[in-house]
């Protein structure tokens, strides 16, 4: 993960928000950060790592029977019954955009056999996803002092989910009509922010008002994370509009071809920067081997990416021939 100039932290100053952070998703650079590393309840975000993981390792056309344990569940419900038959990509837009406590249980008893099992499973995938700082007890958000994470932690996992399409499907749907249930999203950032396109709200006493917005808009999509945040909707806007307005993603394709001396060359795979908005790219090649005899693959020199600043990126150069 790469984190930008000193002054992405300018924003902040007036934060309303107890935590906050702001990424570009593909890359996971930190565009706008406060308190992004202080541990904190986080409510029902906590469903993003549940969704994904039963994404991730789940048939979404199977037909389920709703266990006991997840009838009555406390908080937001989409009233599951006892014996209930429904598939599990139901069960995912009910924990999505209705934030059904009693679907992310239903959903962990299916994927692990109990709560306790899903929540070892979740603590690992977060590990497995950069969140090094996280602990989960529960597939919902319910309080628990030992069920915490921080906004860093938050911002990778949600990055991570949205780079999964079915999970970016359902999170920025603003309703859905399926096999079993229908349902309205209850995230009002899908109509209240253009190019808004997910993910997840909270709420408990004790966790604050705590939302995870992503938006994408000329090709670079970026991911908001504000914890104990009143004013979340407000705060998000005004975190992503910044973001927007400061930055740009700038994008290396691995079919351009670079001349290092009389050497045609190129990266090894396609490259995805943030940049300034006001800054022009410019590159330098920089030729390190001087072989006479070179084959195709062979390490050439480096591509240097700078700006009137001084320099931002290095990439390898190999040779597309023999020579």
């Amino acid at each position: 993960m790469l984190t930008l100039f000193n002054n992405t932290i300018k924003l902040t100053a007036n934060a309303s928000a107890v935590s906050e952070i702001v990424m570009e998703q593909s890359t996971q650079t930190v565009l706008s950060q406060s308190n992004a590393d202080q541990v904190l309840p986080m409510a029902s975000t906590t469903k993003i790592m549940t969704a994904i993981i039963i994404i991730e390792d789940c048939k979404l056309d199977e037909v389920i029977t709703v266990d006991d344990k997840a009838v009555g569940v406390e908080g937001s419900s989409i009233y599951l019954k006892k014996d209930e038959e429904i598939n599990i990509i139901d069960l995912l837009y009910g924990l999505m955009l209705r934030s059904g406590n009693d679907s992310a249980t239903a959903l962990a008893i299916h994927h692990s056999g109990s709560i306790e099992k899903f929540a070892e499973v979740m603590c690992q995938r977060a590990k497995d996803y950069g969140a090094t700082n996280s602990n989960f007890t529960n597939p919902s958000g319910l309080p628990d002092d030992n069920h915490y994470t921080t906004a860093r932690d938050l911002c990778k996992i949600a990055c991570h989910a949205m780079a999964n399409e079915t999970f970016k499907k359902i999170v920025g749907s603003k309703s859905y009509s399926g096999k079993y249930r229908s349902y309205i999203n209850k995230n009002k950032m899908l109509s209240r922010y253009d190019g808004a396109n997910g993910v997840k709200t909270g709420y408990t006493m004790k966790a604050g008002r705590c939302l995870v917005s992503s938006a994408e808009r000329d090709g670079m999509d970026v991911v908001c994370v504000v914890l104990n945040c009143p004013d979340m909707y407000e705060r998000s806007t005004k975190l992503l509009d910044y973001s927007f307005d400061e930055y740009k993603l700038f994008y290396l394709d691995e079919n351009n071809v670079f001349m290092s001396d009389i050497v045609p060359c190129k990266i090894k795979e396609s490259k995805r920067y943030v940049i300034k908005c006001d800054k022009n790219i410019d590159f330098r090649v920089v030729t390190k081997n001087f072989n006479k005899k070179i084959k195709v693959g062979d390490y050439i020199g480096e591509l240097e990416i700078f700006d009137e600043n001084g320099l931002l990126f290095c990439e390898n150069l190999y040779s597309i021939i023999d020579t």
